[in-house]
């Protein structure tokens, strides 16, 4: 199964971003982009990629540790950027980024430790992709537009692991399907 560890906002959260992201779609240019629907928000902090089953308890039990050795923090959304010229566009986040950071270093580490190839390890940059693109595209007035954007503080209380199923049908604009698999408490009391 695919399966990446996140952190997922809360439906008020999302709900600020929404609208910023409903303008975006409107401007010249963007319905060349695959957006992603709004279940499909979250900040990725370890993608593992095809897991099979069996591994999963092992992964779990780990996920569980690396999140009870972290305490709760605050998060917002705040900003935006892109990555590879505009390939991909993404809202930022703002708040304790260490503990972010910190956090995914811990879920890419128990995937290792479960026995989870997981390539070369990347410094972290915590990013809620919005749309992405086959071809480099000019993202300079999303991103400004995102740019402006800061939603409220809310504090990160549990990493979770989540399934994705890729669409099959080839139906245009259909998106992937997410499926919280386990929901791991943070701090001592997780």
């Amino acid at each position: 199964m695919r399966l990446f560890a996140a952190v997922l906002p809360p439906q008020d959260v999302i709900a600020e971003l929404a609208p910023v992201v409903a303008a975006l779609r409107r401007l010249p240019g963007s319905d060349g982009l695959r957006w992603t629907g709004l279940p499909g928000w979250h900040f990725t902090l370890a993608f593992y990629g095809e897991v099979d089953e069996e591994v999963v308890p092992e992964l779990s039990l780990r996920l569980e540790r690396a999140a009870r050795r972290t305490e709760p923090f605050a998060l917002a959304v705040r900003g935006g950027g892109q990555f590879g010229h505009g390939r991909a566009l993404w809202a930022g986040a703002r708040g304790d980024l260490d503990a972010l950071r910190l956090l995914a270093d811990r879920a890419e580490a128990a995937a290792r430790k479960a026995g989870v190839p997981m390539g070369e390890h990347r410094r972290y940059k915590p990013h809620l992709t919005v749309a992405r693109s086959r071809e480099a595209f000019d993202a300079q007035p999303y991103v400004e537009a995102l740019d402006a954007f800061a939603g409220r503080t809310w504090t990160v209380s549990e990493l979770c692991l989540v399934r994705s199923r890729l669409p099959k049908s080839g139906v245009p604009g259909e998106q992937p399907r997410y499926e919280t698999v386990a929901r791991q408490p943070l701090g001592a009391a997780g």
